[in-house]
């Protein structure tokens, strides 16, 4: 096998190149029981370039990218740029929000039972609101509160939670889970987000251009504002998850656009184009029915502030944009199971008529025989 290593030494003559590597290959523990049958000199702008080939005879054939690489990873969304656990670094006065989905649903019910039976967080439902929670924890670390938001669409908000803390609460929460979704899935969704407080007590509530939240030190209880910046990042979770198992669902049919463009038979059956269909229209459900992707939650209608909040910080996760853009998709799928429905429908009928031919045929050729036995006699 035969790799290309280039080094680029600047301000050396060609002879003195020639040398260094020369001593790098006999010094150096890396290029042991390497040939090096061949040595070209370039020199490029301002700068030397030197090519040489290596030849080891030991090391094996390298994978392809198709060998380590799955299509899903190779045509995977370009994901839009979230922060990570690493780069929120914590500094004096900042804090963590971080939000994760797991599930399609939570029994709040239940949960809210749950939660006052392990006895370490104060719960507390949300007013005008029963399809979310709100607990506080009961015993203290440090000066700010930590706090939890359930929400019965299957997402929780931590907000000062630490990371040990916050896996012991996804593990309790998965026996009040409905339609779970994989750890993977879980892990690679969700938001995490930096919250501090105005110096001043005249201001509001918002997000800034960083995208941290600013929260009013005048507000006697922050819980409304909390909820509705963790309503938006909830939002935002499950539109990844979705938009996820959509790409995950175009990467599965794609092979039916390669075989249509080459004149194959497709490989679906009537039966496995009809779950297809399905599950296409459960996703659909999900994003335009079920969830609050496509407008402003009844729960803001009586406060313009809050609303206001909520749209901001809408707006920064592009939710519209990305609602949009799932409908999009989803409509072009829809159009190509729709035509694989009716290329199947076709062949069906196609089918039944050459059987409806067969018969005629064979009962003409018995009447043929009759015909034939009844004047031979």
């Amino acid at each position: 096998m035969f790799k290309t290593v280039k080094f680029c030494l600047i301000s050396l003559s060609r002879h003195n190149q020639l040398q260094v590597i020369r001593n790098l290959c006999n010094k150096s523990n890396l290029f042991q029981n390497i040939l090096i049958p061949n040595i070209q000199v370039n020199s490029n702008f301002n700068s030397s370039s030197v090519d040489f080939n290596l030849t080891n005879t030991n090391v094996p054939k390298p994978l392809s990218v198709h060998d380590t690489i799955t299509s899903i990873q190779l045509k995977k969304r370009v994901i839009r740029k979230k922060k990570s656990l690493e780069e929120e670094e914590k500094k004096p006065g900042n804090y963590n929000v971080v939000a994760f989905a797991t599930a399609e649903e939570y029994n709040l019910e239940n949960l809210f039972n749950g939660l006052v039976k392990q006895n370490l967080y104060e719960v507390k439902k949300i007013d005008n609101n029963s399809d979310a929670l709100h607990a506080t924890a009961k015993y203290k670390v440090d000066r700010e509160q930590r706090e939890i938001f359930f929400f019965r669409d299957g997402s929780v908000v931590f907000w000062n939670i630490a990371d040990l803390e916050s896996s012991n609460v996804l593990e309790f929460l998965k026996q009040y889970e409905e339609d779970s979704y994989s750890e993977r899935l879980v892990q690679s969704e969700y938001e995490i987000m930096n919250y501090k407080y105005f110096s001043a007590n005249n201001k509001t509530s918002c997000i800034d251009k960083d995208g941290h939240f600013i929260l009013s030190p005048s507000e006697n209880d922050s819980t409304l504002t909390k909820y509705t910046f963790s309503n938006a990042m909830m939002l935002s979770v499950k539109l990844g998850i979705w938009e996820s198992s959509l790409e995950r669902y175009i990467d599965e049919i794609e092979f039916v656009t390669n075989d249509l463009k080459d004149g194959k038979i497709t490989k679906l059956s009537r039966q496995g184009v009809l779950k297809k269909q399905g599950e296409l229209f459960a996703l659909r459900h999900y994003l335009n029915l079920s969830s609050d992707a496509l407008d402003t939650p009844d729960f803001y209608w009586d406060n313009e502030e809050l609303e206001n909040l909520y749209n901001q910080v809408c707006n920064y996760f592009c939710i519209n944009k990305r609602s949009k853009v799932m409908n999009e998709k989803i409509n072009y799928c829809v159009a190509l199971i729709e035509l694989l429905s009716f290329h199947l429908s076709d062949k069906h009928h196609e089918r039944l008529e050459w059987m409806i031919i067969a018969l005629i045929a064979v009962e003409v050729a018995f009447e043929i025989i009759h015909y034939i036995d009844k004047y031979a006699n």
